[in-house]
Protein backbone atom coordinates (compact mmCIF):
# COMPACT_ATOMS: atom_id res chain seq x y z
CA UNK A 1 0.00 0.00 0.00
CA UNK A 2 1.38 3.43 -0.92
CA UNK A 3 1.70 5.74 2.07
CA UNK A 4 0.57 9.31 2.44
CA UNK A 5 3.26 11.85 1.49
CA UNK A 6 2.92 13.61 4.87
CA UNK A 7 6.11 13.93 6.89
CA UNK A 8 6.31 11.26 9.56
CA UNK A 9 6.78 12.33 13.15
CA UNK A 10 9.92 11.52 15.11
CA UNK A 11 11.51 12.39 18.42
CA UNK A 12 10.03 15.12 20.57
CA UNK A 13 7.08 15.72 18.22
CA UNK A 14 5.90 12.19 18.89
CA UNK A 15 6.16 12.77 22.64
CA UNK A 16 4.11 15.97 22.31
CA UNK A 17 1.44 14.06 20.35
CA UNK A 18 1.32 11.34 23.00
CA UNK A 19 0.97 13.84 25.86
CA UNK A 20 -1.68 15.83 23.97
CA UNK A 21 -3.71 12.73 23.18
CA UNK A 22 -3.61 11.59 26.82
CA UNK A 23 -4.62 15.04 28.08
CA UNK A 24 -7.56 15.24 25.67
CA UNK A 25 -8.60 11.70 26.62
CA UNK A 26 -8.64 12.60 30.33
CA UNK A 27 -10.83 15.63 29.54
CA UNK A 28 -13.07 13.50 27.30
CA UNK A 29 -12.61 16.10 24.56
CA UNK A 30 -13.92 13.92 21.70
CA UNK A 31 -14.20 16.70 19.10
CA UNK A 32 -10.63 17.84 19.76
CA UNK A 33 -9.35 14.27 19.52
CA UNK A 34 -11.08 13.86 16.14
CA UNK A 35 -9.43 17.08 14.88
CA UNK A 36 -6.03 15.90 16.14
CA UNK A 37 -6.46 12.45 14.60
CA UNK A 38 -7.36 13.91 11.20
CA UNK A 39 -4.23 16.10 11.24
CA UNK A 40 -1.92 13.23 12.23
CA UNK A 41 -0.27 10.74 9.91
CA UNK A 42 -1.70 7.25 10.59
CA UNK A 43 1.85 5.88 11.07
CA UNK A 44 2.49 8.47 13.82
CA UNK A 45 -0.83 7.64 15.46
CA UNK A 46 0.08 3.94 15.40
CA UNK A 47 3.45 4.74 16.97
CA UNK A 48 1.72 6.64 19.78
CA UNK A 49 -0.73 3.79 20.39
CA UNK A 50 2.12 1.50 21.44
CA UNK A 51 2.70 3.76 24.44
CA UNK A 52 -0.94 3.98 25.57
CA UNK A 53 -2.38 1.63 28.16
CA UNK A 54 -5.09 -0.85 27.02
CA UNK A 55 -7.99 1.28 28.27
CA UNK A 56 -6.67 4.42 26.58
CA UNK A 57 -6.21 2.47 23.35
CA UNK A 58 -9.79 1.20 23.35
CA UNK A 59 -11.31 4.58 24.22
CA UNK A 60 -9.34 6.52 21.62
CA UNK A 61 -9.88 3.89 18.93
CA UNK A 62 -13.65 4.29 19.42
CA UNK A 63 -13.08 7.89 18.33
CA UNK A 64 -10.65 7.04 15.51
CA UNK A 65 -13.29 4.62 14.16
CA UNK A 66 -15.52 7.64 13.49
CA UNK A 67 -12.98 9.14 11.07
CA UNK A 68 -12.06 8.35 7.48
CA UNK A 69 -8.48 7.33 8.40
CA UNK A 70 -9.50 4.24 10.39
CA UNK A 71 -8.63 1.81 7.57
CA UNK A 72 -5.14 3.20 7.00
CA UNK A 73 -4.59 3.47 10.76
CA UNK A 74 -5.39 -0.22 11.31
CA UNK A 75 -2.98 -1.12 8.50
CA UNK A 76 -0.17 0.60 10.42
CA UNK A 77 -0.82 -1.09 13.78
CA UNK A 78 1.00 -4.05 15.30
CA UNK A 79 -1.04 -7.19 14.82
CA UNK A 80 -1.59 -7.84 18.53
CA UNK A 81 -2.93 -4.33 19.21
CA UNK A 82 -5.07 -4.36 16.07
CA UNK A 83 -6.88 -7.59 16.95
CA UNK A 84 -7.71 -6.36 20.46
CA UNK A 85 -8.99 -2.99 19.23
CA UNK A 86 -11.54 -4.37 16.76
CA UNK A 87 -13.12 -6.71 19.30
CA UNK A 88 -16.72 -5.66 19.85
CA UNK A 89 -17.16 -3.94 16.50
CA UNK A 90 -19.83 -5.36 14.23
CA UNK A 91 -18.80 -7.44 11.17
CA UNK A 92 -20.77 -5.02 8.98
CA UNK A 93 -18.72 -2.04 10.20
CA UNK A 94 -15.43 -3.95 9.86
CA UNK A 95 -16.42 -4.98 6.33
CA UNK A 96 -16.65 -1.28 5.40
CA UNK A 97 -13.23 -0.67 6.95
CA UNK A 98 -11.67 -3.61 5.12
CA UNK A 99 -13.15 -2.43 1.81
CA UNK A 100 -11.28 0.86 2.23
CA UNK A 101 -7.93 -0.90 2.68
CA UNK A 102 -5.64 -1.91 -0.14
CA UNK A 103 -6.27 -5.61 -0.97
CA UNK A 104 -2.94 -6.82 0.47
CA UNK A 105 -3.51 -4.95 3.76
CA UNK A 106 -7.11 -6.22 3.86
CA UNK A 107 -5.87 -9.80 3.47
CA UNK A 108 -3.32 -9.29 6.28
CA UNK A 109 -6.04 -7.85 8.50
CA UNK A 110 -8.41 -10.78 7.94
CA UNK A 111 -5.55 -13.26 8.34
CA UNK A 112 -4.84 -11.87 11.81
CA UNK A 113 -8.44 -12.25 13.03
CA UNK A 114 -10.03 -15.47 14.31
CA UNK A 115 -11.27 -17.47 11.34
CA UNK A 116 -14.95 -17.28 12.27
CA UNK A 117 -14.81 -13.48 12.61
CA UNK A 118 -12.94 -13.12 9.30
CA UNK A 119 -15.51 -15.24 7.46
CA UNK A 120 -18.38 -13.22 8.90
CA UNK A 121 -16.73 -9.96 7.82
CA UNK A 122 -16.31 -11.30 4.28
CA UNK A 123 -20.03 -12.06 4.02
CA UNK A 124 -20.75 -8.32 4.40
CA UNK A 125 -18.21 -7.20 1.79
CA UNK A 126 -19.07 -6.26 -1.79
CA UNK A 127 -18.66 -9.21 -4.16
CA UNK A 128 -15.75 -7.69 -6.11
CA UNK A 129 -13.84 -6.75 -2.94
CA UNK A 130 -14.48 -10.15 -1.37
CA UNK A 131 -13.26 -12.07 -4.41
CA UNK A 132 -10.13 -9.92 -4.61
CA UNK A 133 -9.25 -10.51 -0.96
CA UNK A 134 -10.12 -14.23 -1.08
CA UNK A 135 -7.66 -14.64 -3.96
CA UNK A 136 -4.88 -13.25 -1.77
CA UNK A 137 -5.92 -15.34 1.25
CA UNK A 138 -5.25 -18.50 -0.78
CA UNK A 139 -1.53 -17.82 -0.49
CA UNK A 140 0.67 -18.24 2.57
CA UNK A 141 1.15 -14.77 4.16
CA UNK A 142 4.96 -15.15 4.06
CA UNK A 143 5.12 -15.79 0.31
CA UNK A 144 5.06 -13.42 -2.67
CA UNK A 145 1.39 -14.32 -3.24
CA UNK A 146 0.54 -13.23 0.30
CA UNK A 147 2.45 -9.95 -0.05
CA UNK A 148 1.36 -8.87 -3.52
CA UNK A 149 -1.27 -6.32 -4.47
CA UNK A 150 -3.58 -7.11 -7.42
CA UNK A 151 -4.07 -3.38 -8.13
CA UNK A 152 -1.32 -2.75 -10.66
CA UNK A 153 -0.91 -1.16 -14.06
CA UNK A 154 -0.34 -3.40 -17.07
CA UNK A 155 -0.46 -2.72 -20.81
CA UNK A 156 -0.75 -4.99 -23.84
CA UNK A 157 2.37 -5.14 -25.98
CA UNK A 158 0.39 -4.28 -29.15
CA UNK A 159 -0.52 -0.82 -27.89
CA UNK A 160 1.22 2.24 -29.31
CA UNK A 161 2.89 4.79 -27.02
CA UNK A 162 0.03 7.22 -27.58
CA UNK A 163 -2.60 4.61 -26.65
CA UNK A 164 -0.57 3.56 -23.63
CA UNK A 165 -0.28 7.13 -22.31
CA UNK A 166 -4.04 7.63 -22.64
CA UNK A 167 -4.65 4.39 -20.77
CA UNK A 168 -2.26 5.36 -17.99
CA UNK A 169 -3.92 8.76 -17.63
CA UNK A 170 -7.32 7.11 -17.42
CA UNK A 171 -6.62 4.17 -15.12
CA UNK A 172 -3.55 4.93 -12.99
CA UNK A 173 -5.26 6.78 -10.13
CA UNK A 174 -6.25 3.65 -8.16
CA UNK A 175 -3.21 1.56 -9.10
CA UNK A 176 -0.04 0.75 -7.16
CA UNK A 177 3.39 1.97 -8.30
CA UNK A 178 2.80 3.28 -11.83
CA UNK A 179 6.50 4.16 -12.12
CA UNK A 180 6.85 0.68 -13.63
CA UNK A 181 4.51 -0.31 -16.46
CA UNK A 182 4.33 -4.06 -16.98
CA UNK A 183 3.75 -5.23 -20.52
CA UNK A 184 1.75 -8.40 -21.23
CA UNK A 185 0.89 -10.55 -24.22
CA UNK A 186 -1.56 -13.37 -24.92
CA UNK A 187 -3.62 -14.25 -21.85
CA UNK A 188 -1.89 -11.75 -19.56
CA UNK A 189 1.56 -13.37 -19.63
CA UNK A 190 4.37 -11.08 -18.50
CA UNK A 191 6.40 -9.97 -21.53
CA UNK A 192 8.38 -6.94 -20.41
CA UNK A 193 8.58 -3.77 -18.38
CA UNK A 194 8.81 -0.08 -19.17
CA UNK A 195 9.32 2.88 -16.89
CA UNK A 196 6.93 5.79 -17.08
CA UNK A 197 9.83 8.06 -18.05
CA UNK A 198 10.84 5.78 -20.92
CA UNK A 199 7.26 5.71 -22.17
CA UNK A 200 6.77 9.46 -22.45
CA UNK A 201 10.14 9.94 -24.20
CA UNK A 202 9.27 7.56 -27.05
CA UNK A 203 7.66 8.53 -30.42
CA UNK A 204 3.86 8.25 -30.22
CA UNK A 205 3.52 5.76 -33.09
CA UNK A 206 5.89 3.09 -31.72
CA UNK A 207 4.44 -0.12 -30.28
CA UNK A 208 5.29 -1.13 -26.71
CA UNK A 209 6.69 -4.49 -27.82
CA UNK A 210 9.41 -2.65 -29.72
CA UNK A 211 10.58 -0.49 -26.81
CA UNK A 212 9.97 -2.61 -23.70
CA UNK A 213 12.70 -4.26 -21.66
CA UNK A 214 12.18 -8.03 -21.92
CA UNK A 215 14.62 -8.86 -19.10
CA UNK A 216 12.15 -8.63 -16.24
CA UNK A 217 13.05 -9.72 -12.72
CA UNK A 218 9.97 -11.48 -11.35
CA UNK A 219 8.92 -13.98 -8.68
CA UNK A 220 6.26 -16.67 -8.51
CA UNK A 221 3.38 -16.67 -6.06
CA UNK A 222 5.06 -19.28 -3.84
CA UNK A 223 8.43 -17.49 -3.57
CA UNK A 224 9.41 -17.00 0.08
CA UNK A 225 9.27 -13.42 1.36
CA UNK A 226 12.96 -13.55 2.31
CA UNK A 227 13.90 -14.16 -1.32
CA UNK A 228 11.57 -11.34 -2.39
CA UNK A 229 13.29 -8.93 0.00
CA UNK A 230 16.70 -10.08 -1.23
CA UNK A 231 15.82 -9.40 -4.88
CA UNK A 232 14.37 -5.95 -4.19
CA UNK A 233 17.42 -5.04 -2.12
CA UNK A 234 19.96 -6.45 -4.57
CA UNK A 235 18.52 -4.80 -7.69
CA UNK A 236 17.22 -1.59 -6.02
CA UNK A 237 13.67 -2.12 -7.27
CA UNK A 238 10.61 -0.08 -6.32
CA UNK A 239 8.29 -2.96 -7.21
CA UNK A 240 8.52 -6.61 -8.20
CA UNK A 241 6.03 -8.41 -10.49
CA UNK A 242 4.47 -11.69 -9.35
CA UNK A 243 3.49 -14.41 -11.82
CA UNK A 244 1.67 -17.73 -11.49
CA UNK A 245 2.70 -21.14 -12.83
CA UNK A 246 1.71 -20.14 -16.39
CA UNK A 247 3.76 -16.90 -16.15
CA UNK A 248 0.55 -14.87 -16.02
CA UNK A 249 1.01 -11.55 -14.23
CA UNK A 250 -1.16 -11.68 -11.09
CA UNK A 251 0.20 -8.89 -8.88
CA UNK A 252 3.09 -6.72 -7.79
CA UNK A 253 4.97 -6.30 -4.51
CA UNK A 254 5.87 -2.71 -3.67
CA UNK A 255 8.95 -1.59 -1.78
CA UNK A 256 6.99 -0.47 1.32
CA UNK A 257 5.78 -4.04 1.82
CA UNK A 258 9.34 -5.32 1.37
CA UNK A 259 10.61 -2.91 4.05
CA UNK A 260 8.08 -4.46 6.43
CA UNK A 261 9.38 -7.93 5.51
CA UNK A 262 13.00 -6.93 6.09
CA UNK A 263 12.11 -5.47 9.48
CA UNK A 264 10.15 -8.60 10.40
CA UNK A 265 12.92 -10.99 9.31
CA UNK A 266 15.61 -9.01 11.13
CA UNK A 267 13.48 -8.89 14.29
CA UNK A 268 12.91 -12.65 14.16
CA UNK A 269 16.64 -13.30 13.69
CA UNK A 270 17.53 -10.97 16.53
CA UNK A 271 15.03 -12.63 18.89
CA UNK A 272 16.28 -16.05 17.81
CA UNK A 273 19.86 -15.06 18.54
CA UNK A 274 18.86 -13.74 21.96
CA UNK A 275 17.00 -16.96 22.73
CA UNK A 276 13.59 -15.26 23.03
CA UNK A 277 11.68 -17.19 20.35
CA UNK A 278 10.84 -15.36 17.13
CA UNK A 279 7.55 -13.55 17.73
CA UNK A 280 8.26 -9.86 17.12
CA UNK A 281 5.27 -8.88 19.27
CA UNK A 282 6.45 -10.82 22.31
CA UNK A 283 6.36 -7.70 24.51
CA UNK A 284 2.62 -7.43 23.85
CA UNK A 285 1.91 -11.05 24.80
CA UNK A 286 0.35 -12.13 28.12
CA UNK A 287 2.76 -13.20 30.87
CA UNK A 288 2.18 -16.95 30.43
CA UNK A 289 2.95 -16.76 26.69
CA UNK A 290 6.15 -14.79 27.30
CA UNK A 291 7.27 -17.51 29.71
CA UNK A 292 6.23 -20.25 27.27
CA UNK A 293 8.28 -18.73 24.42
CA UNK A 294 11.42 -18.01 26.45
CA UNK A 295 11.57 -20.91 28.90
CA UNK A 296 12.81 -23.58 26.40
CA UNK A 297 15.84 -21.46 25.47
CA UNK A 298 16.64 -20.80 29.12
CA UNK A 299 16.21 -24.50 29.84
CA UNK A 300 18.90 -25.19 27.21
CA UNK A 301 21.23 -22.83 29.08
CA UNK A 302 20.32 -24.52 32.35
CA UNK A 303 21.22 -27.92 30.90
CA UNK A 304 24.54 -26.46 29.73
CA UNK A 305 25.22 -25.09 33.20
CA UNK A 306 24.49 -28.48 34.77
CA UNK A 307 26.89 -30.13 32.29
CA UNK A 308 29.62 -27.58 33.11
CA UNK A 309 29.01 -28.19 36.83
CA UNK A 310 29.57 -31.93 36.40
CA UNK A 311 32.73 -31.30 34.38
CA UNK A 312 34.12 -29.04 37.11
CA UNK A 313 33.14 -31.62 39.74
CA UNK A 314 35.02 -34.34 37.85
CA UNK A 315 38.16 -32.17 38.14
CA UNK A 316 37.58 -31.49 41.83
CA UNK A 317 40.81 -33.19 42.93
CA UNK A 318 42.89 -31.04 40.57
CA UNK A 319 41.11 -27.85 41.68
CA UNK A 320 41.75 -28.66 45.34
CA UNK A 321 45.47 -29.01 44.63
CA UNK A 322 45.64 -25.74 42.68
CA UNK A 323 42.71 -23.68 43.94
CA UNK A 324 43.69 -20.66 41.85
CA UNK A 325 42.57 -22.52 38.69
CA UNK A 326 38.94 -21.87 39.67
CA UNK A 327 39.42 -18.10 39.44
CA UNK A 328 40.22 -18.36 35.72
CA UNK A 329 37.13 -20.40 34.75
CA UNK A 330 34.78 -17.37 34.30
CA UNK A 331 37.14 -15.42 32.02
CA UNK A 332 37.99 -18.46 29.87
CA UNK A 333 34.33 -19.42 29.46
CA UNK A 334 33.37 -15.78 28.87
CA UNK A 335 36.00 -15.12 26.19
CA UNK A 336 35.02 -18.31 24.38
CA UNK A 337 31.33 -17.45 24.50
CA UNK A 338 31.92 -13.89 23.30
CA UNK A 339 34.02 -14.74 20.25
CA UNK A 340 31.61 -17.58 19.35
CA UNK A 341 28.67 -15.17 19.48
CA UNK A 342 30.58 -12.65 17.35
CA UNK A 343 31.40 -15.24 14.68
CA UNK A 344 27.93 -16.75 14.58
CA UNK A 345 26.23 -13.34 14.45
CA UNK A 346 28.45 -12.22 11.56
CA UNK A 347 27.77 -15.44 9.65
CA UNK A 348 24.00 -15.40 10.28
CA UNK A 349 23.74 -11.77 9.18
CA UNK A 350 25.90 -12.37 6.10
CA UNK A 351 23.78 -15.37 5.12
CA UNK A 352 20.60 -13.34 5.54
CA UNK A 353 21.85 -10.50 3.33
CA UNK A 354 23.32 -12.83 0.71
CA UNK A 355 26.89 -11.58 1.20
CA UNK A 356 28.10 -15.14 1.73
CA UNK A 357 26.71 -18.53 0.78
CA UNK A 358 27.31 -22.10 1.90
CA UNK A 359 29.23 -22.74 -1.32
CA UNK A 360 32.18 -20.96 0.35
CA UNK A 361 31.89 -23.29 3.34
CA UNK A 362 35.58 -24.07 3.92
CA UNK A 363 36.80 -20.57 3.02
CA UNK A 364 34.50 -18.94 5.59
CA UNK A 365 35.42 -21.41 8.32
CA UNK A 366 39.12 -20.98 7.51
CA UNK A 367 38.94 -17.20 7.85
CA UNK A 368 37.13 -17.31 11.20
CA UNK A 369 39.54 -20.03 12.38
CA UNK A 370 42.43 -17.63 11.70
CA UNK A 371 40.58 -14.89 13.57
CA UNK A 372 40.30 -17.27 16.53
CA UNK A 373 44.01 -18.15 16.29
CA UNK A 374 45.15 -14.50 16.25
CA UNK A 375 42.73 -13.27 18.92
CA UNK A 376 43.34 -16.36 21.05
CA UNK A 377 47.10 -15.86 20.75
CA UNK A 378 46.91 -12.19 21.76
CA UNK A 379 44.60 -12.65 24.74
CA UNK A 380 46.39 -15.88 25.68
CA UNK A 381 49.70 -14.00 25.97
CA UNK A 382 48.12 -11.20 27.99
CA UNK A 383 46.32 -13.50 30.43
CA UNK A 384 49.30 -15.90 30.57
CA UNK A 385 51.67 -13.11 31.63
CA UNK A 386 49.14 -11.86 34.18
CA UNK A 387 48.75 -15.34 35.68
CA UNK A 388 52.51 -15.91 35.73
CA UNK A 389 53.39 -12.68 37.56
CA UNK A 390 50.32 -12.56 39.78
CA UNK A 391 50.57 -16.16 40.98
CA UNK A 392 54.13 -17.39 41.50
CA UNK A 393 53.11 -21.01 42.08
CA UNK A 394 52.69 -23.35 40.32
CA UNK A 395 55.34 -22.38 37.77
CA UNK A 396 53.44 -23.45 34.66
CA UNK A 397 50.18 -21.67 35.56
CA UNK A 398 50.81 -18.84 33.07
CA UNK A 399 51.41 -21.36 30.29
CA UNK A 400 48.27 -23.29 31.22
CA UNK A 401 46.08 -20.20 31.21
CA UNK A 402 47.62 -18.80 28.01
CA UNK A 403 47.27 -22.06 26.07
CA UNK A 404 43.74 -22.56 27.37
CA UNK A 405 42.61 -19.13 26.19
CA UNK A 406 44.26 -19.81 22.82
CA UNK A 407 42.60 -23.20 22.34
CA UNK A 408 39.20 -22.11 23.66
CA UNK A 409 38.95 -18.96 21.51
CA UNK A 410 40.12 -20.80 18.40
CA UNK A 411 37.62 -23.59 19.03
CA UNK A 412 34.80 -21.16 19.84
CA UNK A 413 35.31 -19.04 16.70
CA UNK A 414 35.30 -22.20 14.59
CA UNK A 415 32.18 -23.64 16.23
CA UNK A 416 30.39 -20.27 16.05
CA UNK A 417 31.03 -20.22 12.30
CA UNK A 418 30.49 -23.91 11.59
CA UNK A 419 27.10 -24.40 13.22
CA UNK A 420 25.14 -21.68 11.30
CA UNK A 421 26.67 -22.85 8.00
CA UNK A 422 25.73 -26.48 8.67
CA UNK A 423 22.18 -25.49 9.66
CA UNK A 424 21.86 -23.37 6.53
CA UNK A 425 23.00 -26.30 4.38
CA UNK A 426 20.32 -28.42 6.09
CA UNK A 427 17.71 -25.71 5.31
CA UNK A 428 17.25 -24.89 8.98
CA UNK A 429 17.05 -21.26 10.15
CA UNK A 430 20.66 -20.35 10.95
CA UNK A 431 19.59 -17.78 13.55
CA UNK A 432 18.69 -20.52 16.04
CA UNK A 433 22.40 -21.43 16.18
CA UNK A 434 23.31 -18.34 18.14
CA UNK A 435 22.46 -17.17 21.62
CA UNK A 436 22.01 -19.92 24.22
CA UNK A 437 22.94 -22.80 21.89
CA UNK A 438 26.37 -21.50 20.85
CA UNK A 439 27.34 -19.92 24.17
CA UNK A 440 26.30 -22.97 26.19
CA UNK A 441 28.25 -25.30 23.88
CA UNK A 442 31.39 -23.19 24.02
CA UNK A 443 31.12 -22.78 27.81
CA UNK A 444 31.07 -26.56 28.27
CA UNK A 445 33.92 -27.19 25.83
CA UNK A 446 35.90 -24.23 27.20
CA UNK A 447 35.80 -25.42 30.80
CA UNK A 448 36.66 -28.96 29.71
CA UNK A 449 39.64 -27.80 27.61
CA UNK A 450 40.98 -25.54 30.35
CA UNK A 451 40.88 -28.18 33.06
CA UNK A 452 42.29 -30.84 30.72
CA UNK A 453 45.27 -28.62 29.81
CA UNK A 454 45.82 -27.89 33.52
CA UNK A 455 45.75 -31.58 34.38
CA UNK A 456 48.34 -32.42 31.68
CA UNK A 457 50.77 -29.53 32.11
CA UNK A 458 50.63 -29.29 35.90
CA UNK A 459 50.80 -33.07 36.25
CA UNK A 460 47.83 -33.15 38.60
Amino acid sequence: MEKSPQREMIGIEGKVLLDTLRRLHRKKAVDNIIKLVRKTHPADLAWVFRSLNPQEQKDIFQIVAQTEIVAEFLSELDEGIMVELVEGFSPRFLAKVVSNMSPDDAADFLEALPNQVAVEIQTHMATADRIEVEELLKYHPETAGGLMSPDFMYLDEELTVEEAIRKVQKRSEDKEMVFYLYITHGDGQLAGVLSLRELILQPMHRQLKNIMNTKVISVTTDTDQTEVAHLVSQYNLLALPVVDATFKLVGIITVDDVIDVIRQEETEDFLHMAGAGKDEEILLKPLHLKIFFRAPWLFASWIGGIAAMYIITSFQAELQKVLVLASFIPIIAGMGGNIATQSSTIVVRSLATGRINVGNFFSIIGKEFLVGVVMGGCFGLLLGFLAHFEYASPGYLGLVVGLSIFFVMTMAATVGTLVPLVLKRLNIDAAIATGPFITTTTDILGVFLFLTVARVLLDL
